[in-house]
């Protein structure tokens, strides 16, 4: 008989920030997605741009990624559908001639305006157990975890070069353009 092996230790999900984190900002997504097909037909990826362009009036994917952390990809999928449903328009940088900027439309500030009022009224909703200076607080605490995800980015890196110096990339790399078969 063999004796019994001690659990492996586990993640305490009471105070693990990033699940808590990621699980708010799931269910706050899953709902405003629904809410926004729903009654507005537009997604959450067009509500986050719309958002975007409405506080910075020219927007190009690039830019878009790296504000809100959206796939390029998506982003330009997104700013597509936005443009053939009359939201945007697309135009070329004056001072970059490949680099394509996105803006309002008309009717698509007219969307983003009806949406930010449902979009505060959830906000107004999720904050309501907390006091203003609770508030300010978390808007402080939030803005910092925001600025300091480079550092965790940095430890990752050090942590897998450190334990894990053989990894092997789990998808190739895309080959050089222009590059042979």
């Amino acid at each position: 008989m063999t004796a019994p092996t001690e659990p492996a230790p586990v993640i305490n999900l009471e105070r693990y920030v990033p699940g808590y984190l990621t699980w708010i900002s799931n269910k706050l997504s899953g709902g405003a997605s629904q809410a926004y097909l729903t009654t507005f037909n537009t997604g959450i990826e067009a509500w986050r741009l719309l958002v975007l362009l409405a506080v910075e009036r020219t927007l190009s994917a690039q830019h878009a990624c790296r504000v809100i952390g959206m796939d390029k990809a998506s982003a330009s999928r997104t700013f597509k559908r936005m443009q053939v449903d009359g939201l945007i328009t697309m135009s070329l940088d004056p001072g970059d001639g490949r680099l394509r900027l996105a803006s309002l439309t008309p009717k698509g500030q007219a969307l983003h305006n009806e949406i930010r009022e449902l979009a505060l009224e959830r906000e107004r909703a999720l904050l309501a157990p907390l006091s203003e200076a609770e508030r300010d607080t978390l808007l402080d605490l939030l803005r910092r975890l925001h600025d300091n995800l480079p550092a965790v980015e940095d430890a990752t890196k050090r942590y897998l070069h450190a334990r894990y110096p053989n990894a092997v990339r789990k998808r190739p790399a895309k080959p050089a353009a222009g590059g042979g078969a």
